[in-house]
């Protein structure tokens, strides 16, 4: 027989029993999209934050203080930016400082206790050059020289107080003042405590907030071959007295250590897909069992007209490869829509890579081989006396 003749064989075989190959076809269908999602959205979030990290890069170091020994938070000193700008290997260098019991409101008129968990912020005006963050609206803060308060939004706290666009009207009240929304930033990965709050200039926050001009947070952009040296170098360097009371940090090794974590969770799932799989490929292997026993006159009486055994256990084998290969192509296709959802949903940017769709459809072959490998021998074995009998 040709091969276009093995082929239109096999596919009257399955039009023949629509609802039962449509069922079979459905447990590869769903195994293979469970695999193809679970890599594709764990390939997606990866490429975006390589894509984040490339942009922002991992070479910025954070310093915060520890808590001090007589107990509480211990204190930065106020000369900590230009110590640590002093390090050769110190690229630019910027600092917020945290306002205390110094709540954020959209009005006078919100209840005291529904703050939001927004936090203030004394912030330099090198600060966003330093994160590598941008604005999404307005700008940033420009004191000295300012004629009224102003604050910039984090773009979780925006989000809180129901923000996406600022004008000359727009103010919040911070600590019991009003003060006029000039701009949202960007988010950030490499600070998200930072999304979740409102920035004032420094020296706003001294004369209007009651700030006492010691910083809570100090970011330091380093020389990329330089990371490990100044890390080591930045407590002493900050506060020489007691370094001890420093603690330095690098944001992108917990962006790694994240990425870390979900590469096992998608081995899991992975597990998951491919038990799905296996369930799909007995669901194949009982469906062409079955189609033997049903069509035992018909294999007896292909025999009697000539047909060889090794003719029928093709039938039968390509019957098997293509209701497996139509799961597995109904597999890939739900799998790559539902990463292109998912990934729509976080701006991400879809991406499912090639040797996982060409390994689910080898999978899917290869599970039809193996399912269909019975059936097809248990058909050519049936003598044609016995099968037309039968």
């Amino acid at each position: 027989m040709r091969p276009a003749d093995v082929l239109r064989v096999g596919m009257s075989g399955l039009r023949a029993r629509r609802l039962r190959v449509f069922l079979s076809a459905l447990g590869i269908t769903i195994g293979i999209a469970a695999m193809i999602g679970v890599v594709g959205i764990s390939a997606s979030s990866r490429a975006d934050l390589d894509r984040q990290l490339s942009r922002m890069g991992t070479n910025m170091l954070t310093a915060a203080p520890t808590e001090g020994r007589a107990g509480g938070e211990a204190k930065l000193p106020e000369t900590a930016v230009p110590m640590v700008a002093r390090l050769d290997t110190v690229e630019s260098v910027s600092a917020v400082g945290l306002v205390a019991r110094t709540p954020v409101y959209r009005n006078e008129h919100i209840p005291a206790v529904e703050t939001g968990g927004m936090s203030v912020y004394a912030a330099r005006l090198d600060l966003l050059a330093t994160l590598r963050v941008g604005m999404t609206a307005g700008h940033w803060l420009t004191e000295p020289g300012v004629r009224f308060p102003t604050v910039v939004l984090g773009a979780e706290a925006a989000r809180i107080l129901g923000l996406d666009a600022v004008d000359v009207d727009t103010q919040v009240v911070l600590g019991g003042q009003r003060f006029t929304v000039v701009g949202i930033a960007a988010r950030t990965m490499l600070a998200p405590e930072l999304d979740v709050a409102a920035f004032v200039g420094w020296s706003t926050a001294r004369e209007r907030l009651g700030f006492d001009g010691h910083p809570t947070g100090v970011y330091v952009r380093v020389r990329p071959d330089a990371v490990t040296s100044t890390r080591s170098l930045l407590g002493r360097t900050i506060s020489p007295a007691a370094p001890y009371e420093v603690k330095v940090t690098r944001p992108s090794d917990l962006l790694a250590a994240r990425a870390a974590t979900d590469r096992t969770f998608q081995g899991l799932m992975l597990g998951l897909g491919a038990v799905a799989l296996l369930v799909g490929g007995i669901g194949v292997a009982n469906t062409m069992v079955i189609s033997v026993l049903e069509r035992r006159a018909e294999i007896g009486l292909r025999r009697a007209l000539g047909a060889t055994k090794g003719q029928v256990r093709l039938q039968f084998l390509v019957e098997s490869l293509l209701l497996s290969g139509l799961g597995g192509l109904g597999g890939v296709l739900c799998g790559v829509l539902a990463t292109a959802g998912y990934a729509s949903t976080r701006d991400w940017t879809a991406v499912v890579p090639a040797w996982a769709t060409a390994g689910g459809l080898a999978a899917t072959l290869a599970i039809g081989a193996i399912a269909g490998l019975y059936p097809a021998v248990r058909a050519a074995r049936q003598p044609p006396t016995q099968a037309l009998t039968g």
